[in-house]
């Protein structure tokens, strides 16, 4: 099943820089000029198109203003420049927001940090890059936070298992690469990983290897897991983008032999797994941690009770429209309910004033057939 992913920005190690710097920032508050600063990969014609919206609920109806992606089942591949820059001997850290306000069954928001020579409009999901993060949902296997180096030619993840947010609201994403060869991955300013280089990336050999004069036991079963045989296909798996729509009526005037077969419209499956509607904003990329930190709480903690005070509001709305259309669905069902009886009375009714005909029969007695005479 396609994910939903983004790919983002170019970075090469270059000069040394030793103050405090901010290498890139992205906030998407001058309108549509981010177009003249984002440019749309062109090596497929099917990429998915990006929208600037601060969605169905924010906090800020301005400041929460992100790249939307806005149709369903598409990838994206839409990136920014910026000046060329080395990390050496200081910190690397890159910030950004990403809010799944679809409710997202399976989508990455992971951005990526390419070379420098990269041709933007021939940028594809082969295209090698330096760095990739974020957080990558499908399905309730994979709800993990991707941190992926690339190494001497080869894409190193990480050994360790970070459980990204999985809700409808915006949350914020920080990465720090230090001098020391450490790290640490942030989720809302908070931190939820951290270690060391080498130990949780296989950037270099391990210390022990196999012994290549060791035979496997003839019982030796090689599967670490097998198919679960008490498992069953879940009802929704594999739903289609389009279903027939459920509310539909065959038309009166509708004949099948001169119209054909009636089949009911098609609808847009609300059950479809990979849906449009993920936000990314906020970017940085900076040698600063504290001013992430800072940036973080200006922006995405100055806005984030205002969304979800928002969005509460919005969902006790659509409890009580539910409720009125139960309610009136359910008035409806009654009257009809009610107009049916009174129907059957009606014709009981006069099924019991009717009175049955009499025929009359003709007296052949002797008196009468002396009257005839």
């Amino acid at each position: 099943m396609t994910a939903v992913s983004l790919l983002l920005m170019a970075v090469c190690a270059t000069s040394v820089l030793a103050e405090s710097s901010v290498y890139f920032r992205e906030q998407f508050e001058d309108g549509d000029a981010w177009k003249s600063r984002w440019i749309e990969s062109k090596h497929k014609s099917d990429y998915g198109q990006l929208v600037l919206t601060a969605g169905k609920f924010y906090g800020d109806g301005e400041k929460d203003k992100g790249l939307q992606t806005s149709q369903d089942a598409h990838f994206y591949a839409s990136s920014a420049r910026f000046d060329d820059f080395s990390n050496k001997g200081q910190p690397l850290v890159i910030q950004f927001t990403v809010k799944h306000e679809q409710s997202i069954d399976c989508g990455g928001g992971y951005i990526k940090l390419f070379p420098s020579e990269l041709n933007q409009e021939d940028m594809h999901g082969d295209s090698v890059y330096n760095i990739m993060f974020g957080p990558d949902i499908c399905g309730p296997g994979t709800k993990k936070v991707h941190v992926i180096f690339n190494y001497k030619g080869k894409n190193h993840l990480i050994n360790k298992d970070i459980r990204c947010k999985d809700d409808e609201f915006t949350h914020l994403y920080t990465l720090v690469v230090n001098p020391d060869n450490t790290y640490e991955v942030k989720i809302d300013n908070k931190k939820v990983e951290s270690g060391n280089l080498e130990e949780d990336w296989d950037f270099l050999p391990p210390k022990k290897i196999k012994d290549p004069d060791a035979k496997k036991p003839e019982d030796w079963d090689d599967r670490e897991k097998i198919p679960d045989p008490d498992d069953k296909k879940p009802e929704d798996w594999d739903k289609p983008e389009n279903i027939p729509d459920p509310d539909a009526k065959k038309p009166e005037d509708w004949d099948d032999e001169m119209d054909g077969e009636w089949e009911p419209p098609m609808i847009a499956n609300p059950d479809y797994k990979v849906k449009s509607g993920t936000i990314f904003d906020n970017f940085l990329i900076t040698n600063d941690p504290n001013l992430a930190e800072e940036v973080g709480n200006d922006t995405w903690g100055k806005t984030k009770d205002a969304e979800r005070k928002m969005k509460e509001s919005q969902d006790e709305e659509e409890r009580k429209k539910r409720e009125e259309e139960d309610k009136k669905r359910k008035d409806e069902d009654e009257e009809e309910d009610k107009e049916e009886e009174e129907e059957e009375e009606e014709d009981e009714e006069e099924e019991d004033g009717e009175e049955p005909e009499l025929e009359e029969e003709e007296d052949e007695s002797p008196d009468a057939v002396k009257d005839e005479l």
